[in-house]
């Protein structure tokens, strides 16, 4: 019986694993990203506020603050809306999830408590998104599969 369980679950689709490895990574970025913005392009008092006067990195007992706080609550608040909508649609899957796992390293310098409930988990899975791909059920897939024209085709077999 165990093992015809065990064998049940190994048929469990990797493309189905994939995307919603890719989906959990990009909900509580895109969320937090939600939180930055009061309308297109305007960012929220708030989230300058945070990175003025709240957050502050933890590097080898110091606590530095964040460097030109406007620019980096405007990258933080745009790589947490763009990088989670590429994750899910499949698009420069591997890229975006080295982008959440670069951020996960940072939130988790500002939040060292965080990394048992949160910043493990999220590095996890950007690490298996960037180590595994986007699966099949990704517009990457569909664009790196479709048919090249000659000359490309032949310039990417004379690259592999």
């Amino acid at each position: 019986m165990i093992v015809a369980a065990n064998g049940l679950l190994a048929k469990v689709p990797a493309s189905l694993v994939q995307l919603l490895l890719r989906l959990a990574l990009a909900v509580p970025f895109y969320r937090s990203g939600l939180t930055k913005w009061d309308g297109f392009l305007h960012l929220s008092d708030s989230a300058v506020l945070l990175f003025t006067e709240e957050f502050r990195l933890h590097i080898l007992g110091m606590e530095i603050p964040y460097p030109a706080p406007h620019l980096t609550a405007w990258l933080a608040g745009t790589a947490e809306i763009v990088l989670p909508v590429l994750l899910v649609l499949g698009l420069g899957t591997r890229f975006a999830a080295l982008g959440l796992l670069v951020m996960t390293g940072i939130i988790q310098l500002t939040v060292p408590d965080g990394w048992a409930n949160f910043h493990l988990a999220w590095a996890a899975m950007a690490l298996a998104v960037v180590a595994y791909g986007p699966g099949r059920l990704a517009l990457d897939r569909w664009i790196l599969e479709r048919p090249q024209p000659a000359a490309l085709s032949q310039a990417a077999t004379r690259a592999r």
